[in-house]
């Protein structure tokens, strides 16, 4: 037959036991009250700090502004006169010229033809250019336009500094992505000899 009392023992020896061993597992369970059986746990967020990385860009950009700029209108009239002059100049020219001196002189014919058109150009430059000269001075506005540099700064998020605690201990590291409220952890338990 079965003792009760010695039953009864047995199941306080076990009783205590497993009170024991659930009181353990409790103190080495961190903040959380989990133990880690797989070597992971969670820690309290305390604090995130956004960290923040400045960068300069450099773009192009065209700047444009108008400008008062003064020139002189030359009057047609004074290219024309100039050609007509410088054609009848030409075609005298063509006509001959007299070369040697006494009984032996004798005339040389030219182009006639040519010497009138290189004639009326000659003229035409020359009195377009008195006729510039001559111009009275205008205004008028011309834009003008560069490609300056413009640098802009412009802010990057590069992580975040995150403060937590685990075991009464405080610790700071540095994140990708926002935690939340917790942080995954690993735990390393070793044994003391």
């Amino acid at each position: 037959m079965v003792n009760i009392h010695n039953l009864c023992k047995q199941l306080g020896l076990i009783g205590l036991t497993a009170c024991l061993v659930g009181l353990s597992a409790h103190s080495s369970a961190g903040d959380s009250g989990y133990y880690p059986h797989d070597g992971y746990d969670y820690a309290t967020v305390t604090a995130v700090t956004p960290v923040y990385n400045d960068i300069q860009v450099v773009e192009p950009r065209t700047q444009c502004w108008d400008q008062t700029v003064t020139y002189r209108q030359p009057s047609p009239a004074g290219a024309i006169i100039g050609g007509l002059i410088g054609a009848a100049v030409g075609r005298d020219a063509a006509r001959g010229y007299r070369h040697g001196w006494g009984r032996h002189s004798h005339y040389h014919r030219g182009n006639k033809g040519a010497g009138m058109v290189a004639g009326a150009a000659v003229g035409a430059v020359v009195g377009n250019a008195i006729s510039s000269h001559n111009a009275p001075v205008q205004y008028g506005t011309e834009q003008r336009c560069q490609v300056v540099e413009q640098v802009n700064t412009r802010r990057e998020l590069v992580g975040y500094d995150v403060n937590y605690q685990y075991n009464g201990q405080t610790y700071l590291i540095r994140t990708n992505q926002h935690p939340g409220d917790r942080i995954r952890v690993r735990v390393d338990v070793t044994p003391v000899l």
